[in-house]
Parts: C-alpha cells; structure tokens; sequence
C-alpha cells in the first residue's frame, strides 16, 4: 500500500477526532487554482496487476485512497475517527439482535457521475460482482466473506443477510470493495483493465499516464454529488513521485502546494526543527504497521523455533531509534496501540530481546546455526527508510551469531505477485488497516482466505476466534477473543510485528484543512483541503 521539505517550518499537530460534516459538495472555499498534492504511491498497469483501480481486484492504501474519492460507498469512515457514518445511504442499521441482517436506505436522487440514476439494484450488483469475480488480491473473499445473500426493495432498500454475526460489517461497508458501480461501465464477470474510474462520489476523474505508468490524477469536483461530506475545492490535481526526495524538491519550487506519504524521515525531522517558512507540518496519529511474513511451509522456517528465535533476538526500539526515531513507537501484536483489543502479545511471550533464549530455543529444536535466510523487502512502495530498516533487521540478525541474513529488495510491481505466488520465505510489509478495528488487522492475516496466500491457517482462530469476536458489537466484549488471538499468533509466529508509525502532512500556508487531509486509518480526504488563510 504507499506516497508524499524542506527548508521550512513546522506547525506540528495531533488530529482530533471529528464527525464528518454533512452536506453534500455546496459550499467551501472552491474556486481557484487546483490545489497539487504530491504522493510517492506509483500506480503501474502490468500483466500482474491489469486493473489498478478496479474495486473488485485493487487491495491497497493508495489504490484506495483514489476510490474514495470517485467511488461512493453506503457508509464512510468519518472526519477523524469513530464509527462509520452514513454516505450513499441516508441510514443503515442491523434490523435483528445477532448482527446478521443490515439494512440501508439510499438517499434520495442518487445519479452516477454520468447522470444514470444510482438504485438499489446497481448496490446488489456491485456487492455480487465483487464476491464473485476471482482476483489474486481475493479482496472481496476477504472483506465480504460473511455476506450470504443481498435483498432489494423498491428503489431504494437494500438488505444484507449475513452467513454469521458481523459487527464489523458497517466499516466493511465503508471500505472501497463496497463501492457501488455503474453496471453499464463495469462488467459483471471481469474486471476494468487500466486507470479509469467512474462512480458517484465528490469528484470525477480524469488520468494522465505513460508506457502503463501513472503520473497524474486531476480530480474535479462532481456537481451531482449527494453524500456526508463537504467539498472545500473545485478542484485537485494528484501527482505521483518517483521517490520522496524528487516529491520534497517539487513542494520546495512551489510545483505541489502539499505533500503526504511517504515522507522520508529526514525529511520530517527538518520540518519539525525548521521554525520559519512557508510550509507547515502536521502530524496525524496513525494505524500504520510494519511486520515480517513468513510462507510456514518453506523448509528454511517451517520450524516455527526459527521463527520463534528470530522473535526473541529483533530489537524493535533499536530498529525504530535507529531508523525512524521519534516517528515511530515499537510494536508487540499486529494489533496497534489505541485500537480497542489491542495486547502485547510479543513482549509478553518474549520479553526484552535476548540473544541467549534463541540460542536455547533453537538448540531445544535442534537446529544448527548460523540459519541462512535472505528477508526480502520492496524498494519503491514504503519509503526509502525501507532499506535502512531492513539492514537493521540484518545487521541484528547476524549479530546474534544465529542467522546468517542476506536482503533482497524489489519494486512493489516484482514484489508484491511473487509475495502472493510464495516465492519468499521471509518478506517485510506494512500494513493500513481498512477499517479502525482489531479486525482489521487480524482477518486479513490470519482467516482463510488471507491477503498474503499464506498457508498458516490456525483452525480455532478460524472457526472459533474471529467469529466469536464478530458477534461482539460491543468490541470492549471482544477482548478475550481477541488477546486468545494475538496470543496464538506470539506462540507460532506466522509474522512478527515491527513498530507502529506516525503519518505527516506538509502543506503551504495558504492551503487549508491539511489537518484532516488523512485519517487514523491513512484514508485520503482531498475534499478537506481548501484556499485561504490556514490557522
């Protein structure tokens, strides 16, 4: 999933949760030159990935980050943070006490962008569309996986019949695989190769590529739009940088107004120590995550001592004061901090890094070392702090006298399909959540049909964990479940958690609303930006 100087200044605040405003797309600042917003996200057409910004098939931040805008969902993820809020729908809600009927209403005189008429037909077959079409992502299977059935009624119902309890279902709903689309511009048994997009959200889009590779983005603002949040501009131009040096140099020349992920670290520690200028930077508190995967059956760590081992020797605050400093906090559960069923599951297993209990666990395995391992890691989709992280993880490693770790880095677009094809033994990721829920960061690794192919399927987190956790709407309730969880996975390591970062956003004086420009969960509000005097 990935993105966005300088000699500037720096205004540094935290982002407070606020529920979206309503209203539609009237009003704002509006008007105006189109407000530039760098990102370091690249967006390539390949023969593994045809259909970059096809909800059925797309399964990361940034891809996403372009659907939310042009693509309009029953429920969004509000302003800052809480529950999901009503969007294409005017409400919605569990009609029976065990979570497992959803209603919605649409609201009045929905069109699609193309003046269609939005109904409750085009949601059903949207939802259909994307739990049936087979995609390597399987990100309909993932976030779907407990619709049974979508009911219709009149115009402008539509009912959701659950297979189980689902709590979780309203984020689900909000998520971009939710989108609903125009049957007429999206075939039902295939997916829309290539970077166009069309819904019925706050902006049309129009793309600008070359040789397969996405270079812009001019979002302009859909005078038919009817949804829960407020426009602020007319218009934003999304420009995709190579890395976050060449993005830092464009804000510096005035060639972008704003920049977001991935800022490099250097590059926020200026900001941050800068006192004067014509920028300022604002830190969000953020959901993102990095971890190690590992393929349980690859002969070099289907031992689950050598990945217990490597658990034991990892010194995540030294990785992140290294690497990262003060703009990222160590992290002991896939779970991060400030989510609800959130425990230290690693430390708690593991306690402080200690070369000698590895070196007891692997000789209690026996397994002889130096174990030879190579970590692989992509070079273009995380940061250029990626690599630095990763001969951190080597320099550790080896250290111990236990591993013998040799690295490998790949773009995202060689990575990511030979990841999912289980070429990799060892791999680095990070990870947004798609919704701010445990859930969301424990299904997408740990159920069946998981984001990362993995063969680790642990059948009481499967069959008895995650649907028990489901059935709690109260997720205080969950937490059991969810520890027992986070507790299976310190025990067997199919990954190890890493640290848990900030996000920053650095954004010219007279550009307003870069505060809300994303939320906890790294979800792109480009509405929220404006002209004027920025407070």
């Amino acid at each position: 999933m990935n993105r966005k100087t300088l000699v500037l200044p720096a205004v540094v605040g935290l982002l407070a949760p606020v529920l979206a405003a309503c209203g539609g797309s009237d009003g704002g600042s509006g008007g105006g030159d189109a407000i530039a917003v760098g990102t370091t996200d690249r967006f390539t057409i390949t023969k593994d990935v045809p259909a970059p910004f096809d909800p059925a098939y797309a399964y990361d931040i940034g891809a996403w980050n372009i659907m939310r805008h042009t693509a309009q969902t029953l429920m969004t993820q509000p302003r800052g943070d809480g529950e999901p809020v009503p969007e294409a729908a005017q409400q919605c809600g569990f009609t029976d006490t065990g979570n497992e009927r959803y209603a919605c209403t649409l609201r009045d005189g929905l069109k699609f962008s193309n003046g269609d008429d939005l109904t409750a037909e085009d949601v059903k077959y949207s939802i259909d569309r994307a739990v049936s079409l087979e995609a390597d992502t399987e990100v309909g299977k993932v976030l779907l996986s407990t619709v049974d059935t979508v009911e219709t009624k009149g115009d402008r119902e539509v009912v959701f019949h659950l297979k189980t309890a689902d709590a979780t279902f309203p984020y689900k709903l909000s998520t971009p695989v939710a989108s609903i689309l125009n049957k007429e511009q999206y075939a039902k048994d295939k997916f829309r190769d290539g970077f166009d997009l069309d819904g019925s959200g706050p902006y049309e889009m129009k793309s600008e590529s070359k040789n397969g590779v996405l270079s812009k983005i001019v979002f302009t603002k859909n005078p038919t739009y009817k949804g829960s949040v407020k426009v602020n501009n007319d218009k934003v131009e999304l420009v995709s940088f190579e890395d976050a040096e060449s993005m830092g140099n464009a804000l510096d020349k005035g060639d972008i107004d704003v920049m977001t992920r991935a800022m490099a670290p250097e590059q926020v520690k200026k900001l941050s120590d800068s006192s004067q200028g014509a920028v300022k930077l604002v830190e969000v508190s953020g959901l993102e995550i990095r971890y190690l995967g590992f393929n349980v059956d690859a002969a070099s760590v289907e031992d689950k001592a050598v990945r217990q081992a490597m658990a034991q020797v990892i010194n995540r605050a030294e990785l992140v004061s290294r690497v990262y400093g003060s703009q990222a906090e160590p992290l002991y559960s896939m779970v991060p901090a400030g989510i609800t069923g959130h425990s230290n599951s690693f430390f708690n297993k593991y306690g402080d890094p200690s070369v000698a209990k590895a070196k007891q666990t692997l000789k209690s395995a026996g397994i002889d070392s130096p174990i030879e391992l190579t970590l692989h890691y992509t070079t273009d989709h995380y940061g250029a702090a990626t690599k630095l992280e990763f001969e951190e993880l080597q320099r550790q490693l080896n250290a111990s006298g236990l591993f013998d770790i040799k690295l490998d880095g790949k773009p995202w677009d060689i990575f990511r399909p030979a990841e999912r094809r289980l070429e990799y033994d060892v791999f680095g990721m990070g990870w947004f959540p798609d919704f701010p829920d445990a859930d969301s960061f424990i299904a997408p690794f740990l159920d069946e049909d998981n984001t990362l192919k993995s063969p680790y399927l642990n059948q009481k987190i499967i069959k008895d964990l995650i649907p028990e956790s489901r059935s709690e709407a109260d997720r205080l309730s969950a937490a059991d479940s969810l520890t027992e969880i986070q507790d299976i996975t310190a025990a067997d390591v199919p990954l190890i958690p890493l640290w848990q970062g900030k996000q920053y956003v650095a954004a010219r004086d007279d550009v307003t609303g870069a505060a809300y420009l994303l939320n906890s969960s790294s979800t792109l509000q480009l509405w929220e930006l404006g002209r004027g005097v920025s407070g």
